[in-house]
């Protein structure tokens, strides 16, 4: 028999410890639960949850979190006070994701800090941090890829595809994102 042609993911394994697969099914049962059911305004009860599975948040009580916010590990999460995570934000933290003080994620918002190794047929995982700068705006359904940087109080456009990083005080937009003009000072 002849040995099988070469295919993508072969051989893949979970790059985790079992004891971290473990504590990520028990997110899992308490994000789709308590934290999805949860009101609305109770967004300072949120970050406790977070803030229980390891989330970096010093000030629970001055972020906004919504119940639709989807976070992969908590562990990786890291929300400076008057941050928010707006509804049906995903969180997909394979590595480390800093949201900076007063930083706002519109709705659909998904910060993608991992991807794959396509050049190798076991593809393996790519994992690099996103760092959201203090006071940037991030439009609806804007696509954040992995290693970005955003400057503070830049405004991503909605829709947006930032696969690079973006400057401070800028208004950013497009597919892939660039900058398109300064922002003023908010007054």
């Amino acid at each position: 028999m002849p040995p099988e042609a070469p295919y993508l993911g072969r051989h893949c394994a979970t790059p985790y410890p079992r004891r971290e697969v473990l504590r990520r099914w028990l997110w899992l049962l308490v994000q789709s639960t308590l934290f999805r059911w949860s009101p609305r305004p109770l967004h300072a009860f949120r970050a406790w949850l977070l803030r229980l599975f390891g989330a970096t948040i010093p000030a629970p009580g001055q972020v906004v979190v919504f119940p639709s916010v989807q976070v992969t590990f908590p562990w990786r999460l890291t929300l400076e006070p008057r941050a928010m995570l707006g509804p049906m934000v995903r969180v997909y933290n394979l590595a480390p994701i800093y949201v900076g003080y007063g930083a706002n994620l519109s709705q659909y918002c998904h910060l993608c800090a991992g991807t794959h190794d396509f050049n190798r047929w076991d593809m393996p995982l790519v994992a690099r941090s996103i760092y959201i700068g203090a006071n940037a705006w991030l439009g609806a359904d804007v696509f954040v890829g992995p290693g970005v940087r955003i400057g503070e109080l830049c405004v991503i456009g909605a829709r947006a595809v930032v696969v690079r990083d973006q400057p401070a005080r800028m208004v950013c937009a497009g597919h892939p994102c660039k900058p398109i003009k300064p922002r003023a000072e908010p007054s």
